[in-house]
């Protein structure tokens, strides 16, 4: 790794070595053309250092060593050591924890703490989808007395994944894990803007015993190397988390080129429902949670707050006392809770659209600016007197903004939580079961949390309705992402079984 390295220090971690290559075929190695780009710190806005960037060519390089693993010595892998490869990267996870989470820290912002929780949760990810490597199983189906059929689960093939900035190792793992397990290979693109712990991460596949070229790490820009991937010829499958304008992009990729196999798993509006017999203490606890955590910057971030009106104006003067104990700053500090948004062309984004929420006439709460002089901060930011078809309800900010409503009853709850195009989550806060339930059943949103937010859990599928997506991350669901079924159909007779 020669050159491919450089010394960076965090107030976590200390000292240590960041990969700045590509890593194909179980080697950091130099971009073709000689390529790199720079990679910004979003505290403070310098230089954190620069790595390789992949173009076409180089993603042509990596899908060539991820096809000839796949034909070659992988394809006859047994399912168990998949699931070790898997289970040791997971104690690598646990092992170099604090790295990992100093690493996402330092070029995504996010608190340290938050950052832990992170790198704990795809350690949990690799070891749970390292359980299911040895049962996918296939079945046998009777039919006729001389016929014998058996229908087997394959894997795809060489699979595209391309993972966002706001958890960058999180969807890492959710992304490789049941890859992996299904017996693919993989030619993984991490995001621009972050791309330091994909690489550390990458830096342990080895160590695991993954042969080479089953995993293949690459940073590059989603317009070259990202575009690259869904559009190559010889990827069997992309799985892409990002944007819905994105995602359409690369829908039309796929289907322009083989028309290889996609799953999405995009952008979200979600509706956080308060009850008036809920307890309001512990629901304004995870609304809070629900849009603030990680900056606002979650897909399933819970934007979209909708109070029964016999409480609202309690819940309003509680929730703006609550955020406002949120503390913003430094991501390294132990107390901080939000730390900068990602980039300056996020930062710009969030700020345009809080100020069309002011010009649209709604209230602002709190919050409402940015946060110091240096860095990419922005206060936690609560509009009311909003009305349905202002931007800032209806359109993702991916940032720490909300609006918050009032709504009668039940049907009125219903109604605006499914006025929108996205349905990623939701959630109910209650103290009746059956109200719950109704509701829970009625919104068209692929998870819907009850008297909580955000608890995902690798276990649990998660994915979206309408343009929140296709497909399921997580929990066995996820296993049919990676598959493909296979029908056997064995006609009896004295050729075959004498």
């Amino acid at each position: 790794m020669s050159g491919l390295s450089v010394s960076l220090e965090t107030p976590h971690s200390g000292k240590y070595d960041q990969p700045t290559g590509l890593f194909i075929n179980n080697e950091f190695v130099k971009a073709v053309d000689g390529k790199t780009f720079e990679v910004i710190n979003p505290s403070d806005e310098s230089v954190i250092c620069s790595v390789q960037e992949a173009t076409e060519k180089d993603v042509d390089i990596a899908v060539a060593a991820a096809r000839k693993a796949f034909e070659g010595p992988w394809r006859k892998e047994t399912p168990e050591n998949r699931g070790k490869f898997l289970v040791n990267l997971a104690n690598l996870f646990e092992k170099n924890l604090d790295l990992l989470a100093a690493v996402e820290s330092l070029d995504n912002g996010k608190a340290i703490s938050m950052a832990k929780v992170d790198i704990s949760m795809c350690a949990g990810c690799l070891r749970y989808y390292g359980g299911w490597a040895d049962k996918i199983e296939g079945k046998v189906v009777d039919t006729t007395p001389d016929t014998f059929n058996y229908i087997r689960k394959e894997p795809i093939g060489v699979c595209g994944q391309i993972i966002p900035w706001n958890f960058p190792l999180l969807m890492w793992a959710w992304k490789i894990g049941p890859a992996i397990a299904c017996g693919n290979t993989i030619v993984l693109k991490s995001a621009e803007q972050t791309p330091l712990g994909a690489l550390v991460a990458a830096s342990l596949i080895k160590e695991a015993g993954f042969p080479p070229g089953v995993i293949n790490i690459i940073s590059g820009f989603g317009k070259v190397a990202g575009a690259a991937i869904a559009s190559h010829m010889d990827v069997d499958k992309v799985a892409f988390t990002g944007s819905t304008v994105v995602g359409r992009q690369i829908m039309k990729a796929a289907a322009g080129s083989n028309l290889k196999k996609v799953t999405l798993e995009l952008g979200g509006k979600s509706p956080n429902i308060v009850f008036e017999d809920a307890d309001i203490d512990n629901a304004i606890s995870w609304v809070n949670f629900g849009i603030f955590f990680n900056h606002g910057q979650c897909c399933c971030a819970g934007s979209r707050i909708y109070v029964q009106e016999s409480i609202y104006d309690k819940f309003v003067q509680k929730f703006k006392e609550r955020a406002a104990k949120n503390v913003v700053g430094d991501p390294f500090a132990k107390d901080t809770f939000q730390g900068p948004q990602v980039s300056k062309i996020q930062f710009d984004r969030i700020m345009n659209y809080i100020k069309e929420g002011k010009d649209a006439g709604a209230t602002v709460e709190t919050g409402g600016n940015r946060k110091g002089d240096k860095g990419f901060f922005i206060e936690p930011t609560i509009f009311s007197n909003v009305t349905e078809d202002m931007k800032i309800v209806q359109e993702e900010i991916f940032g720490p903004v909300c609006s918050i409503s009032k709504f009668k009853n039940k049907e009125d709850a219903i109604r605006v939580g499914n006025a929108t195009t996205y349905g990623l989550a939701a959630a109910v806060h209650t103290s009746n079961l059956n109200t719950a339930i109704e509701v829970s059943n009625a919104l068209k949103a692929g998870t819907v949390w009850v008297n909580s937010y955000n608890t995902l859990h690798h276990q649990m599928p998660f994915g979206g309705f309408k343009e929140s997506g296709i497909g399921r991350e997580l929990g066995e669901a996820a296993l049919d992402n990676y598959t493909q079924t296979k029908t056997v159909s064995i006609r009896l007779g004295d050729a075959l079984f004498g």
